[in-house]
């Protein structure tokens, strides 16, 4: 099976303000490529970093899609600094508020697509020497 790693990371200036988000991916750890920096306009560093979750997911099933792989054929390493991302995906905790909710449900449905998933939480510093930021 093959095997690709995505490191996300969100956060927004204010809590809510403009949001932003980065990620890397890549079939290995260590051959990620570059950083994509995004923009979500005015939210929370949760919704923020639920965003860009899904916008690296995104990614990888269109990656897989151009190269005719089938994402049920594919294991996902997903690594992140966000407890709370990490813990209501994992159902460990609840998404109590709407909205997380139903970011948390559309990132578990691209996530489905996937033969095999792993999450990783990793300290923020980690996250911070990835992405570069």
């Amino acid at each position: 099976m093959a095997t690709y790693h995505l490191v996300f990371d969100g956060g927004s200036r204010g809590n809510p303000g403009p949001s932003y988000g980065s990620y890397r991916l890549g079939p290995a750890r260590n051959k990620l490529g570059p950083a994509r920096r995004l923009e979500f306009g005015r939210g929370t560093n949760n919704e923020a970093e639920y965003q860009t979750l899904i916008a690296g997911l995104r990614e990888l099933l269109k990656r897989l899609a151009q190269k005719g792989e089938n994402p049920s054929g594919t294991a996902a390493v997903i690594y992140g600094d966000s407890q709370l991302v990490i813990f209501q995906l994992e159902g460990e905790w609840k998404a109590k508020d709407p909205r997380m909710r139903r970011l948390r449900d559309e990132a578990l449905r691209l996530m489905d697509q996937f033969g095999e998933v792993r999450l990783v939480h990793q300290p923020r510093w980690r996250s911070v020497s990835v992405l570069g930021h």
